[in-house]
């Protein structure tokens, strides 16, 4: 009996129609290309700076695997359940919700990738986000199955690409922006975090992570650099306790630069899409 060709016995099925969801307004994703470079602490606070601009904000974890939003936003118990949809939680005037919300602390996300489109396409449209302005989704690092998911699955108008400065970060966040580039999402900006530490006391900066990483990143791929957020031990304060930076000391040099890189990230993004 005569095989068929390897070619059309592994014919792969169409990738599903992306699917516009309005209400949601301009759909941001904030990607790294590695863990560890704090883009959920970015993303938690350019949506808490968006809010306070006076946006309508929700804040979607897709971190399947390592949902961080519950600890730092100081929210974590089960969303309420209305007529068939979840209402999220809210926390400094941003509608969030996240895996955290629904499984034990210590229970690991053994899932693959169908399991997480599935997460994904629910917390889309059975949440009853309401009507915004932004939504922002903290994406996990890589270039993996949730990032693909999210593409697939709606409309996404644009992504910002997290890195710290040294060389061993902007590789992988190259990476990143490329694959952004292949799925047709505009790539906003890259935002190059931890870019130095200034002392307390004599206000020198300290480039603990090297110096320019993001900038030449930015330069390599032909993009704005969004914003050099300074190092700042009240930022990994805020995250523990669920205070984040821009809250609890809104006047510090890190919170001034989140506040400015979501005046930005307005901006960018009305430019792709206009209101």
């Amino acid at each position: 009996m005569d095989a068929k060709p390897q070619s059309q016995a592994r014919q792969m099925p169409p990738a599903p129609t992306p699917v516009a969801y309005p209400s949601l307004g301009r759909i941001i994703a904030v990607s790294s290309g590695k863990g560890g470079v704090g883009k959920s602490t970015v993303a938690a606070n350019v949506a808490i700076a968006l809010a306070r601009s006076g946006a309508r904000v929700g804040l979607m974890d897709a971190d399947i695997y390592g949902p961080n939003l519950p600890r730092m936003l100081g929210v974590n118990t089960p969303p309420p359940v209305v007529a068939e949809k979840i209402i999220p939680l809210e926390a400094f005037g941003v509608k969030v919700i996240s895996i955290g919300f629904l499984i034990d602390r210590d229970q690991p996300a053994i899932w693959r990738g169908p399991i997480v489109m599935k997460i994904i396409i629910q917390f889309l449209k059975d949440v009853a986000w309401g009507e915004l302005d932004y939504f922002i989704v903290d994406m996990p690092p890589g270039t993996g199955d949730a990032q693909l998911s999210l593409v697939q699955a709606t409309h996404v108008h644009g992504a910002i690409i997290v890195t710290t400065p040294q060389d061993v970060a902007t590789g992988d966040a190259l990476r990143g922006v490329k694959m952004f580039e292949k799925v047709n999402v505009p790539v906003l900006g890259i935002v190059e975090n931890m870019s130095h530490f200034e002392c307390p006391h004599c206000g020198e900066p300290s480039l603990i992570f090297g110096e320019g990483g993001g900038e030449r990143l930015a330069r390599e791929v032909k993009l704005p650099l969004l914003a050099q957020i300074p190092l700042d031990p009240r930022i990994v304060g805020g995250g523990d306790t669920g205070r984040p930076v821009v809250v609890a000391h809104p006047e510090s040099a890190a919170a001034q630069a989140l506040i400015g890189l979501a005046d930005r990230v307005a901006e960018s993004v009305r430019a792709y899409v206009p209101a």
